[in-house]
């Protein structure tokens, strides 16, 4: 009888954690966005460099993310250096990136020994060429839950992925549309807060220009400026600036 009560105690308290707002959107499927890994030589020395800033402390703000966000140390620099130079910023983006590659570096050092004021998250569309919209949402919520459980006092800014491609014929970009429409119910969490700025770069019919983003993916220095002017009064807030 002990027993059958364990384990119906164990089986209503597993049903009320999938149940709560936390993880009602999340599944057990497995699948590679969710499967943490790491990549080649090249880079697991920009990992390492990554981690031995944050060892240094006086982190308030973390960018994490793919080659967008790493982009804010080129074309975006200047960007960087107006908006977030005096805000101990520290740039967490590694060229290439899916989402699986940022679960395991979140993992091994990214975020150790740091409780940052705000993270931004804007991460996926690396995993748009072999990914449903549903795993590459599974694989964005992870992430989230991996902020909140290392550095729970932590605001999270969830950006959705931006567009790509010319037109809204195209097939990556809907599918960063779908999986956006999903990790958008993330908001519910009182630390996560959602933010799609992909109409700040396309025009009223939806195209994207090569002014803003060269080659229909990454961010022109013009395309960093509407980055950082879209979402300044949401970062303003949540560092109580």
């Amino acid at each position: 009888m002990q027993i059958c009560r364990r384990s119906l105690v164990k089986t209503l308290f597993l049903a009320a954690v999938l149940a709560s707002p936390v993880h009602a959107q999340e599944t057990l499927v497995e699948h590679d966005a969710i499967k943490p890994v790491p990549r080649d030589s090249r880079w697991m020395k920009r990992h390492e460099s990554m981690n031995e800033r944050v060892k240094q402390g006086n982190v308030d703000l973390v960018f994490i993310g793919d080659s967008i966000t790493q982009g804010w140390e080129g074309n975006g620099k200047n960007v960087w250096a107006k908006y977030y130079g005096d805000r101990n910023a520290v740039n967490l983006g590694i060229g290439g990136d899916r989402t699986q590659h940022v679960i395991w570096r979140l993992d091994n050092g990214n975020l150790e020994g740091i409780s940052p004021k705000v993270a931004v998250i804007m991460i996926g569309t690396n995993n748009s060429g072999s990914n449903s919209p549903e795993q590459i949402a599974e694989g964005v919520t992870a992430i989230v839950r991996q902020l909140q459980q290392k550095t729970p006092n932590t605001e999270i800014l969830l950006l959705g992925t931006f567009p790509r491609g010319a037109d809204p014929s195209d097939q990556k970009r809907q599918v960063n549309e779908k999986s956006n429409e999903i990790v958008a119910k993330l908001a519910a969490d009182d630390n996560v807060h959602y933010l799609d700025i992909g109409d700040k770069f396309l025009s009223d019919e939806g195209k994207l220009s090569k002014e803003i983003m060269p080659d229909l993916l990454h961010l022109s220095e013009q395309g960093y400026t509407i980055w950082a002017e879209s979402i300044e009064p949401t970062v303003k807030k949540l560092m109580a600036q």
